[in-house]
């Protein structure tokens, strides 16, 4: 029974220490990126889909019982997850967002249904690229004068984005490539091009849409870069077009705890808008420094009047004034900026230039104008520094005024380096147009918001190079000098100018080409004038044309082209064909004479006419202009002529004259002989009216003569050829056919002109007129009464000459035959006109003759 009790005894504490021997459950720990276990060191991107199953709490009993999951938050915290009791998987139930809540702190628990182990985890929420660049402190509006130079800072745009890593990175860039101006696409900060200008009459108001975007990431398993826009209003205000320019604004100047009283805190710097004549600038503080600062009139540089411990106030906003003075001491235009001074105790210096022998602020150079492109200017040896360290001893580089001259490297500095100028257009470093070129060198900080800057003066003397060729005043020079000026004359004087100095400025003249030979030129002065020599003659040579070159010393020339015109003088006087000359004149009919005056320009060759001497002196009257000469109007018959001529003489001599019109006049005489007949004489014999008329013009009669004769002979071809053929029908008469031979070789020429003569010599006897014996059919009481004469009958037809024992060749011709018709014996001419007639067919055989021995045509 004992026994019993001491068994259920024992039995009962074995249970109650096995009872309190039960271990607790416990999770399994899980490595980086493990996604089984008790969630340490796991992490989740913010853009896991709601749902999804994310973690797997897994953990053991040792007494291998079944074990329960539970997952909690605090109560003021979203209950994100959501845990399967049983499994363990854990389940995402709400959103993630990384920007909000970055870390979410939960008590996961294990249980075996008696023991229960809880831990605090944290779930860390990594990011995605789910958020766009967003713009801050909108609307921009930004307020720009129209004269701001070309790379100044207009505005500064500013957007955030909320991603890290690459998704929150932001870089800025225009939506419009082809807008005037130009963002920074790391700080936001807008400028003006390069070589780009406002213009407030153009356009007053500028729209700029600048692009935020960041560097991409991946959202849902995917690639994507978010963006975002703003627009920026540039307001053009308007200024004059000559007031003053600041350069390197906006401007920030800091004082520091050690700055002496005195001391140098920024310097403005404002050039005249006039590039060409700039005026001179002057600077003053127009309000803002409570006496603290002050500026200097010339240089612009502003200083500190007090301690910094005095200074009340930690940022001074000044309002610098410049003003441009004219020449007479007048202000121009005006212009006012402002400055922002920040008394702080950090120790930041400006960018500083320095030379051979320590800081330096000026610096000058001789050099050759025209120097090779890409020429480094080894003359200057510059270095800049900025003390301060590392972002904040970053700066640009770069040259203010005359752009595209010069160009600086390097551009961007950090900490310290040797300034290098190169020569980038060659044709501006010109002497003649500037003989000093003058530049600032500008230093501006690039990563404070402070930009300090400095400056220094570049100062190039150019020197002379013969770089220029002589260049006349004018392409061409007309002179003009009369014909009788004497050896040695001046004709004209040319002028040629190198703009090159001291030797290669001095130019020679030289003068050449074909018309050259009469003249010479002073190699110095440029005055050119006829050889000592020289001979001018207007009616030789009346133009001359050559050319003059202007030479420098090295060779360099251009040249220009001389025309000379010779004026006329009159050193000619009229000259007649002949000194006597004779002329047949029919009553009412003018002859005319000629005089020649071989000057080459009138008046000096214009010729009047006049009888000097005739006896009686009046009968013939004469035109000055024309030299024609006829019988007064009282005179209208030879017999009106033969009462006032003694011995009724029909030939007369009349002394000419032909003087010229020019200053001092010339004149020369000559003799005519005129012989006068009347149209009653010639209505008389019809062929000594021709000869009369064809007196002085022998060809004229050999052409009508000729006419005459080849008229005659087809008249007679064609009567011959009809009454052959009428002769045919009636059987009468047959032709006779002729054998046609080969026409022999011709004689030489010298045959054939004397043949010629011959043949002219006998034809001119056919003109020759015989008196007949008087009609008896006709009254001659009166000789007023005879009839004129009849026209000549047509002559034979021309005879074959008379073969000289070569063998001759003939012509086919047709015979037949012609009724003759009785002719009549011509009347009987007046006696007077005998003589007249001989002496005319006597004159014309002799110039016919003549004629036909010149050319041997007829």
């Amino acid at each position: 029974m004992r026994r019993g009790r001491w068994a259920a005894l024992a039995l009962g504490l074995l249970r109650l220490c096995l009872a309190q021997a039960n271990f607790a459950p416990h999770f399994f720990d899980n490595g980086v990126g493990s996604t089984n276990g008790n969630m340490a060191l796991f992490s989740l991107p913010e853009d896991t889909p709601v749902g999804s199953h994310v973690y797997t709490l897994n953990g053991t009993d040792p007494e291998g019982d079944p074990i329960f999951y539970h997952i909690s938050f605090d109560p003021s915290a979203r209950s994100v997850f959501s845990v399967d009791p049983t499994f363990g998987n854990i389940t995402l139930v709400e959103e993630l967002d990384r920007e909000r809540e970055d870390e979410i702190e939960a008590i996961i628990s294990i249980s075996d249904g008696l023991n229960l182990v809880a831990e605090k985890v944290v779930i860390l929420v990594t990011d995605a690229n789910d958020e766009a660049p967003r713009f801050i402190q909108e609307p921009y509006v930004a307020l720009v004068p129209e004269d701001i130079p070309a790379g100044s800072s207009i505005f500064k745009v500013h957007a955030v984005d909320r991603d890290t890593g690459s998704g929150g990175s932001v870089t800025y860039f225009l939506q419009n490539l082809h807008s005037p101006f130009a963002v920074d696409r790391h700080s936001g900060v807008l400028r003006l091009q390069a070589g780009a200008t406002l213009d407030y009459e153009r356009s007053r108001t500028h729209y700029v849409i600048v692009v935020a975007k960041d560097g991409g990431g991946r959202l849902h398993g995917a690639d994507v870069v978010f963006s975002a826009t703003t627009t920026v209003t540039v307001n053009v205000e308007d200024v004059q077009d000559t007031a003053p320019v600041f350069v390197g604004t906006p401007y920030y100047g800091y004082v520091y705890e050690d700055t002496l009283p005195g001391s140098e805190v920024l310097k403005v710097v404002a050039m005249d808008g006039d590039r060409g004549k700039p005026n001179r600038i002057l600077y003053s503080l127009a309000n803002g420094s409570d006496g603290a600062f002050e500026i200097n009139e010339t240089s612009g540089d502003i200083s500190i009047t007090q301690s910094p411990a005095q200074l009340q106030r930690e940022v001074y906003e000044l309002h610098v004034q410049v003003t441009e003075m004219s020449p007479v001491g007048s202000p121009v235009a005006q212009a006012t900026v402002p400055v922002t001074i920040r008394i702080v105790d950090l120790n930041n210096h400006p960018p500083t230039f320095y030379g051979e022998s320590g800081p330096q602020n000026r610096f000058e150079l001789s050099m050759n104008e025209h120097p090779p492109q890409g020429e480094i200017l080894r003359g200057l040896k510059i270095t800049v520094n900025d003390s301060d360290q590392g972002a904040n001893a970053k700066f640009n580089l770069q040259l203010v005024g005359p752009r595209g001259i010069f160009r600086v490297v390097p551009q961007t500095v950090l900490n310290e380096a040797q300034v290098t100028i190169i020569v980038e257009n060659s044709a501006a470093i010109d002497f003649e147009k500037s003989k000093v070129l003058t530049f600032k060198l500008l230093a501006v900080e690039v990563n404070t918001p402070e930009k300090f800057s400095s400056t220094a003066d570049v100062v190039i003397q150019l020197l002379d190079t013969n770089d220029n060729v002589p260049k006349f005043d004018s392409l061409y020079y007309v002179a003009r000098i009369p014909e009788n000026a004497p050896g040695g004359s001046s004709v004209v004087a040319v002028t040629a100018v190198d703009p090159d100095t001291g030797p290669w400025g001095e130019v020679k003249y030289s003068i050449y080409g074909t018309g050259a030979d009469l003249f010479l030129i002073h190699p110095s002065t440029g005055l050119i004038y006829t050889q000592p020599w020289a001979s001018l003659d207007a009616e030789a040579t009346a133009r001359y044309n050559f050319y003059v070159k202007a030479e420098d010393m090295e060779g360099k020339y251009s040249v220009a082209e001389v025309f000379i015109t010779l004026l006329d003088v009159n050193d000619h006087p009229p000259q007649f064909g002949k000194s006597v000359q004779k002329k047949t004149m029919v009553l009412g009919t003018p002859v005319k004479i000629e005089a020649i005056d071989e000057d080459a320009e009138e008046p000096n060759n214009l010729v009047d006419y006049s009888i000097t001497h005739a006896e009686p002196a009046n009968v013939f009257d004469i035109n000055a202009h024309t030299g024609e000469i006829w019988l007064k109007n009282s005179i209208r018959s030879l017999d009106a002529l033969h009462n006032i001529t003694p011995g009724r003489d029909c030939i007369w001599s009349l002394e000419v004259q032909a003087k010229d019109r020019g200053s001092p006049s010339f004149s020369t005489t000559a003799l005519l002989k005129i012989d006068i007949t009347d149209a009653e004489t010639l209505s008389r014999s019809p062929m000594a009216a021709f000869l009369i008329q064809t007196k002085d013009n022998p060809m004229k009669a050999v052409g009508v003569l000729a006419g005459t004769m080849a008229t005659v002979v087809a008249i007679t071809v064609l009567i011959s050829t009809a009454t052959f053929w009428r002769n045919k029908k009636s059987n009468k008469v047959l032709p006779v056919r002729r054998v046609v031979r080969k026409r022999p070789s011709p004689a030489p020429r010298t045959i054939r002109i004397e043949w010629l003569k011959s043949k002219s010599a006998k034809a001119a006897t056919k003109f020759m007129l015989k008196e007949k014996p008087p009609n008896e059919n006709c009254n001659n009481n009166s000789p007023e009464s005879s009839l004129p004469p009849r026209a000549p009958a047509l002559p034979p037809p021309p005879s074959v000459a008379p073969s000289t024992g070569a063998a001759h060749w003939t012509v086919p011709t047709v015979s037949g035959s012609l009724t003759p018709q009785p002719t009549q014996p011509p009347p009987k001419p007046k006696t007077m006109g005998s003589p007249i007639q001989s002496t005319l067919i006597s004159e014309l055989k002799q110039k016919f003759e003549k004629s036909v021995h010149n050319k041997a045509y007829f």
